[in-house]
């Protein structure tokens, strides 16, 4: 069992960066993959990156590639998201999720069904 707790949402104006956290509890942090979703109102729930458990490889969604960052550091038992040139399209809540098998995969990691844990989200609202 982990616990997930995203911090560091906010209004930021179109162009601006945000930086996201998600603090895990429980000692078996470094063996998740780790992935960020985001809901729009009225929209379904979408993927947006992706971490293997050493964080060597990720993976994004093209709407956010190039734009946004993911990274984790173990020791802290933390992943955060770094999300810079922010457009009014990213206004969202924005999840942080655990995958237990460790798995990283091309579609696997993509897929909301991939992962057992999840954070109660923080909100991004960038105006325009």
């Amino acid at each position: 069992q982990v616990q997930l707790v995203e911090s560091g949402g906010g209004l930021v104006q179109a162009g601006g960066s945000l930086r996201l956290s998600c603090a895990a509890s429980g000692r078996t942090f470094s063996n998740y993959v780790m992935g960020w979703f985001r809901q729009a109102p009225g929209k379904e729930r979408e993927f947006v990156t992706a971490i293997s458990r050493s964080g060597s490889s990720t993976y994004y969604a093209d709407t956010v590639e190039g734009r946004f960052t993911i990274s984790r550091d173990n020791a802290k038992n933390t992943v955060y998201l770094q999300m810079n040139s922010l457009k009014p399209e990213d206004t969202a809540v924005y999840y942080c999720a655990a995958d237990p098998t460790g798995i990283l995969g091309t579609y696997r990691s993509r897929t909301r069904a991939a992962y057992d844990y999840w954070g109660q989200g923080t909100q991004v609202t960038v105006s325009s």
